[in-house]
């Protein structure tokens, strides 16, 4: 055997421990996953009832209800998302797409890079003094949703980003050339093209929102109180699921109706990430 075979066969050996590793990682990774879900819903699911889904918590009647928790979550989705997703957006195609000086683009994408690595309890902090004290909303959804309209945009606009920059070039050159507007190019050809980054910013915004607790228990609060409508939820304290959550294993012991949040908190996240999935779909098949 020459060395040229040699080296093949050593080659062929290298790849074949390669692959064995990745789908040994590929399928721990799937397996973790599906345990950890699995366990959940197994532990979860059977204490889910239309009376915890569907009331209040009442100390007189001594029953539990997350329906306030839901309703503040679902709300707090929407504000966030509906104020960071333009901004952060827009931000992500002024670096990308007309901004010139390169140490201002290094220094927003060193800043967000380091924003997104921050502590979520410094946030709840910050948020707490600047938004509660400082501007008077005091501790409300509003308060909250503030927060963490700033503790996402980090993660929509380095997701967009990045996005953005796997258009091809010769998009942007081909749309200039025909003798379309910079603006026309972006919105018709560079937007579509990137619709995928941005919808994953979009999920992992959500999962980041849904799963917070330490920031929110800081500014929104945990009140339980059905607010009469969507107004009135953000001028006052209102609980999330994740918070009822914390509350109700860490200072009350209720283990059982801890897992029946968790497991509706995975189903809620699923359902709002298929949604986005699909309106993504439909978006880019109108482009």
């Amino acid at each position: 055997m020459n060395d040229i075979e040699k080296r093949s066969v050593k080659r062929r050996a290298y790849d074949a421990v390669f692959k064995t590793l990745i789908y040994t990682s590929a399928l721990l990774t799937v397996g973790l996953l599906v345990v950890l879900i699995g366990y959940v819903f197994v532990r979860g699911v059977p204490y889910i009832s239309w009376q915890l889904l569907s009331t209040a918590p009442s100390a007189i009647n001594d029953t539990i209800g997350i329906l306030p928790n839901i309703l503040n979550t679902l709300y707090i989705i929407l504000f966030t998302l509906v104020i960071a997703l333009p901004i952060g957006v827009g931000a992500a195609v002024y670096l990308t797409e007309y901004a010139t000086n390169r140490r201002l683009i290094s220094i927003v994408e060193f800043a967000t890079e380091t924003l997104a690595g921050i502590p979520s309890i410094i946030y709840g902090l910050v948020g707490m003094l600047f938004f509660a004290q400082m501007l008077g909303f005091k501790t409300s959804l509003l308060s909250g949703g503030c927060t963490l309209v700033i503790m996402i945009l980090p993660t929509i606009i380095r997701t967009t980003q990045e996005s953005l920059k796997t258009v091809p070039a010769s998009y942007r050159e081909g749309a200039l050339g025909l003798g379309a507007t910079k603006w026309y190019m972006i919105r018709t050809i560079i937007l579509p093209s990137s619709l995928n980054g941005i919808i994953t910013g979009c999920i992992l915004s959500i999962g980041r929102i849904v799963g917070e607790s330490a920031a929110l228990l800081f500014t929104a609060g945990v009140g339980t109180v059905v607010a009469g409508n969507i107004i009135k939820a953000f001028s006052r304290s209102g609980g999330t699921l994740s918070v009822a959550l914390y509350m109700y294993v860490s200072e009350r012991g209720e283990f059982d109706v801890g897992f029946a949040i968790a497991a509706i908190l995975m189903i809620l996240v699923l359902c709002i990430n298929g949604a986005a999935k699909l309106a993504g779909k439909k978006l880019k098949n109108k482009a």
